[in-house]
């Protein structure tokens, strides 16, 4: 975009403004400002490595794990709305199970931290993740329910690799929006503050997640769905490399050749020495190897930052808070200051880039019968008199495909292209395989529900790094100065997640990490 039409577009977004924020603002008055209740049993405060160690030793059981956060999960989701359907029973069958074996003392204790490295340890799941028997409707109204009828391969592998499924969670209608709201379960709410967003797409791990409601949780992220509903609840999401844990299983679904590298399941984890651990139980055997057992030296990684996306770029200035954050981080690791310029095609290369795959699923994707469910100009017309059963991001999906499709020129789809490879170039020249790039996630915290809709721009802080095909993660660095969590966005090269984890461990160390949301008593 040229510098008059991105002023055009930010100052549309400030008129856009004009009547979104008035209605954030009516959505919060109607909810109650509930807080959750305390977290009162020590079982849903220990990391899933030290949970999986006692439970092969059999110093806990991982029936009262579960237990526990069955209890949990029960106690908050009437407050956040965050569960879609539970397996409750199923769940505990399985940990007895599990405790049964390791009384017999069928395998050491070294195989099973080698073969099944979360064993026994509760597990949640993203409900467009299809589990077995388990809805995966990805947060659509149907006229009949979608039931999985075979585990995708990410969820494969946590079973194989011992983790007990508790749940499938809430997610935006086809995954389309950074709201998690839907016509089938509704609004998720943000644990710190009710009135305030949980993010999305992954908003229903995260709100559970940072309640102590679950402890490790499979996400995904096509732009940024993982990382920024962990920021806003100040827990760990983690965008893995392409390819490292298989993008296949999920609904909507996708046949472009190029599908796994912008999408690829996610890890969500309260504590940051999690990560590993469950990136370790996610990862397919035949994808790409992943170096995750590699010890780090911290005073040997290259530190690199930018503050924003630079002095032309469309988004909003970053909040006063996360800039103190991000500086503070950067102060502890001495990183060096770069200007990436090409991060100002960002939004460019990445809308341009994801709207331009073939045949992913939406609601005007074509049946069996070779028709489509329904047609754009229909569907807006339904939606805009209060007929139509899909929400807006689903409805505005399809004409914005058909505007990139057929009304940008070749010329500048080449050439945005031609930028992207370019900036690709640009960060690994610039990290190789011993650097990390220090980021904003998001210019602000959590905001009012569905204040989004007019910041939609700011989201190239988190998606140009599936454009890119590189791993990145949000990590909690503190709170505001009105309590909400604050997040900061960790970059490296392709296959360098160990780099990641490891400053995330470091930054959890530094600040404290997770902080238990308000609650009564």
């Amino acid at each position: 975009m040229s510098w008059a039409i991105r002023r055009l577009l930010r100052g549309a977004m400030h008129v856009f403004s004009w009547f979104v924020v008035p209605y954030t603002y009516l959505v919060s008055a109607r909810i109650r400002s509930n807080r959750l209740p305390p977290i009162e049993n020590p079982l849903l405060q220990i990391p899933a490595v030290t949970l999986a160690a006692k439970i092969r030793t059999g110093q806990i059981k991982s029936e009262d794990v579960v237990s526990a956060y069955i209890e949990r999960c029960r106690q908050v989701n009437p407050i956040l709305n965050a569960i879609v359907e539970e397996r409750f029973e199923h769940a505990l069958q399985e940990a007895r199970q599990i405790d049964d074996e390791i009384a017999k003392k069928l395998r050491t204790e070294e195989q099973m931290m080698t073969e099944t490295p979360i064993l026994g340890v509760p597990v949640t799941i993203k409900e467009s993740l299809a589990v077995k028997g388990m809805s995966n409707t990805g947060g659509r109204k149907l006229k009949k329910k979608r039931i999985a009828q075979q585990d995708s391969p990410v969820v494969e592998q946590i079973r194989k690799s011992g983790g007990v499924i508790l749940l499938v969670s809430n997610t935006p209608e086809l995954c389309l929006c950074w709201e998690t709201y839907n016509k089938c379960t509704g609004l998720t709410k943000n644990p710190y503050n009710l009135k305030r967003t949980v993010g999305g797409s992954s908003g229903g791990e995260a709100a559970l997640i940072s309640s102590a409601a679950s402890l490790i949780g499979v996400t995904t992220d096509i732009a940024g769905s993982s990382r920024l509903p962990a920021a806003f609840v100040g827990v760990f999401g983690h965008k893995p490399s392409p390819f490292s844990v298989s993008p296949y299983g999920h609904n909507p679904s996708c046949e472009d050749e190029s599908w796994g590298n912008f999408f690829t399941p996610g890890a969500m984890c309260r504590y940051a020495e999690d990560l590993p651990l469950l990136l370790k139980a996610m990862s397919d055997p035949s994808g790409v190897p992943l170096s995750l057992e590699t010890t780090v030296n911290l005073t040997e990684i290259n530190y690199f930052y930018m503050e924003n996306d630079g002095p032309t770029g469309l988004t909003e200035p970053i909040q006063p808070d996360i800039q103190a954050a991000i500086q503070n981080v950067v102060n502890h690791f001495n990183a060096e200051k770069v200007h990436l310029k090409r991060l100002i095609w960002a939004l460019d290369i990445s809308i341009c880039k994801m709207l331009r795959m073939k045949n992913i699923e939406t609601i005007y994707t074509q049946q069996h019968d070779g028709q489509p469910n329904t047609t754009a100009g229909k569907e807006l017309l339904k939606y805009f008199c209060g007929c139509s059963d899909s929400d807006l991001p689903s409805v505005v999906i399809g004409p914005m495909q058909h505007i990139v499709q057929n009304y940008i020129p070749s010329s500048r789809l080449a050439f945005l292209d031609e930028q992207t490879e370019l900036l690709r170039k640009d960060f690994l020249d610039l990290l190789g395989k011993n650097g990390v790039f220090i980021y904003p996630v998001f210019p602000n915290t959590a905001h009012r529900h569905f204040a989004i809709f007019h910041k939609l721009v700011d989201t190239s802080y988190m998606m140009v790094f599936n454009t890119l095909g590189f791993p990145a993660a949000s990590c909690m660095v503190g709170l505001d100065r009105e309590k909400l969590p604050i997040g900061v966005q960790i970059v490296a090269s392709p296959g360098q997640d160990h780099l990641i984890f490891a400053v995330a461990q470091e930054l959890e160390r530094k600040y404290g990490g997770w902080v238990p949301p308000p609650s009564h008593g």
